[in-house]
């Protein structure tokens, strides 16, 4: 078992970071009934597991044990669309946007199931003696990667809400809440979980190391913490990576990059070193293989930006900002994620070769 999963926290007060956030969750469980819940933030910041140690405070064990299941569901053109989900006898998890353009339909039809069919909890109890948990008569609904869905689905999304409030809660979770339409952002309440800060990411890593009976050199954990920007599921991931490489660890110790980044390092480069159709059909190829690798489109687009700017003169950070937030605008309205990662490539060329032009003609 992965180290992310072995030494993940299974409850509240197990959680090590944004200590206040945790008070909140703890105090806002202690009758069962919550509201509607938006959980926001960026990768690896914890959003997922404050969710699962929610549902135990709430439903006790039982939430635990999870089964995982292969559903199909029928689009109204007779289409099957099949989607992979975790449920307990308590709350279901899924990932609609994985089912593409037909996401509304799943989004339905998952919840109208779940709010049509009693809460064991409302006849057995929580998963405890409390008299309070043995009244809960709801299950819950856990959406991950809302901001990924379509507009149609989050609409039926909305309509579901109001249908089924009195037997179904939504804990919804997604990167950035503004691409949530505002009639979900309102029926929900909204729960901000930051990226912890790098201090935070090495405590968390030194406890790792501490459980696996190993010795982390503070300078190796400051820089596994700096290298996975703050994310805390990336840096224990790496942490790992590091102890297969070599142990005892060396606080000179090379932290190692994923493929992917090393991949779009290179692309950056040879970007900024030449502009040219030849370059750009080159480009496009690089690009088509991170996709094809299931590299999210807005992932490969942000850490190309990232890498391209290393690279130039300052003059020209806004416009190549405005340009990566242009075409990530189309990446969420348009389905060929390809033309718009090529379209970017081609401008940034363009303002590139126009600047050299400039400045050195």
């Amino acid at each position: 078992m992965l180290w992310v999963d072995k030494h993940r926290p299974k409850s509240l007060d197990s959680l090590d970071v944004h200590p206040e956030l945790t008070t909140r969750l703890g105090a806002m469980s202690e009758d069962g009934e919550i509201p509607h819940l938006l959980f926001y933030g960026p990768a690896g910041s914890g959003k997922k597991t404050r969710v699962l140690a929610l549902l135990k405070r709430i439903y006790g064990p039982g939430a635990e044990r999870v089964r995982l299941e292969h559903r199909s569901f029928k689009t109204p053109s007779n289409r099957v669309v099949e989607l992979t989900t975790v449920a307990s006898n308590y709350h279901i998890e899924m990932s609609p946007g994985d089912a593409g353009i037909y996401d509304r339909y799943v989004v339905q039809d998952i919840i109208k199931e779940i709010a049509q069919s009693r809460s064991i909890s409302a006849s057995m109890g929580g998963g405890g003696s409390d008299d309070k948990k043995s009244k809960i008569g709801h299950k819950v609904v856990v959406l991950v990667g809302v901001d990924r869905l379509t507009k149609q689905a989050q609409a039926g999304l909305r309509r579901t809400m109001e249908r089924y409030t009195s037997s179904c809660r939504l804990i919804l979770l997604c990167h950035s809440p503004s691409k949530v339409i505002e009639p979900v952002r309102s029926r929900c309440l909204g729960v901000r979980v930051p990226a912890p800060s790098e201090s935070e990411v090495c405590s968390v890593l030194t406890s790792v190391c501490r459980k696996e009976s190993l010795t982390l050199p503070p300078a190796l954990a400051a820089r596994v913490a700096k290298a996975s920007k703050r994310n805390l599921r990336r840096a224990v991931l790496m942490i790992e990576a590091c102890r297969v490489q070599q142990y005892p660890f060396s606080e000179d110790q090379e932290v190692q990059m994923t493929d992917w980044e090393n991949y779009i390092t290179q692309l950056a480069r040879e970007v900024v070193l030449e502009q040219s159709p030849r370059r750009l059909l080159e480009a496009r190829e690089k690009l088509y293989e991170l996709l094809t690798n299931c590299i999210p489109a807005d992932v490969i687009l942000k850490t190309l930006t990232r890498e391209l700017v290393k690279n130039l003169d300052c003059k020209l950070w806004g416009e190549v900002f405005k340009w990566a937030a242009f075409y990530e605008h189309r990446l969420h309205m348009g389905s060929k994620e390809i033309l718009h990662l090529e379209a970017f490539v081609a401008k940034f060329m363009s303002i590139y070769k126009a600047y050299i032009i400039a400045e050195f003609m």
